[in-house]
């Protein structure tokens, strides 16, 4: 994939996207989706017979709490991740598991009028030519202090990590893993996929666990969630 993908003019200018609440992709990090709406299996067709590109973007907010909402003039988030088809499955119940391989991230153009069941967006990568460089700012990330706060997090609440895996990834695979991985909000989570840096993205994670921590601390009960 960085062969193939080295900078924004080997990109498309317009993709098939996915609206999905509550979730994100970023470069060089995986999203798996079940897929099994008749229009996302009729667009994940079509991306496997040209580019296997699909760009993952969240609805807008207040658009309602569907997770992905129904028709075409549902507004979108200005900004998603295209990501590459990397992996695919199909189920006896006829769902298909595929694994996007995130590329880089877009800005939302209009839409592409077509006949098909799914959305066709234009997109710009201009102002993201960073995230086709692999593994820009991982030395400025604070890795202890990334790995302290995911290690008081899972033991607050109980969950167990494979640390193995965890320990041999390189940092911008590591942050980018948990930022799709954290278990926030929609408005959360964008901020994650907008954020300028891998140190800022980083920052915001240890941010938005150290806020759950300190809510659960107080007795409130509240989450960010």
């Amino acid at each position: 994939m960085p062969d193939r993908y080295r900078n924004a003019s080997d990109m498309p200018d317009m993709l098939p996207v996915f609206p999905l609440r509550g979730a994100i992709l970023l470069p060089r990090a995986t999203l798996t989706l079940n897929v099994f709406e008749p229009r996302y299996l009729a667009m994940i067709e079509h991306a496997l017979a040209n580019e296997r590109l699909i760009g993952v973007v969240q609805p807008a907010p207040d658009t309602g709490s569907d997770e992905s909402p129904q028709g075409k003039n549902v507004p979108l988030r200005n900004i998603g991740c295209a990501g590459r088809i990397t992996a695919f499955n199909e189920n006896e119940d006829d769902h298909l598991v595929v694994t996007l391989t995130g590329v880089a991230r877009f800005q939302l153009g209009g839409e592409v009028s077509s006949d098909m069941s799914f959305r066709l967006c234009e997109i710009s990568f201009s102002s993201y030519a960073d995230d086709f460089i692999a593994g820009l700012g991982e030395d400025d990330v604070d890795r202890v202090g990334l790995l302290e706060t995911l290690r008081c997090y899972l033991e607050a609440y109980d969950l167990n990590a494979d640390w193995d895996r965890i320990n041999s990834a390189d940092n911008e695979r590591l942050v980018n893993t948990l930022s799709i991985l954290s278990p926030y909000g929609a408005e959360e989570k964008q901020a994650l996929l907008e954020a300028v840096s891998l140190q800022d993205r980083a920052e915001a994670l240890v941010a938005l666990a150290e806020m759950e921590l300190a809510t659960r601390d107080d007795g409130s009960g509240t989450s960010i969630q």
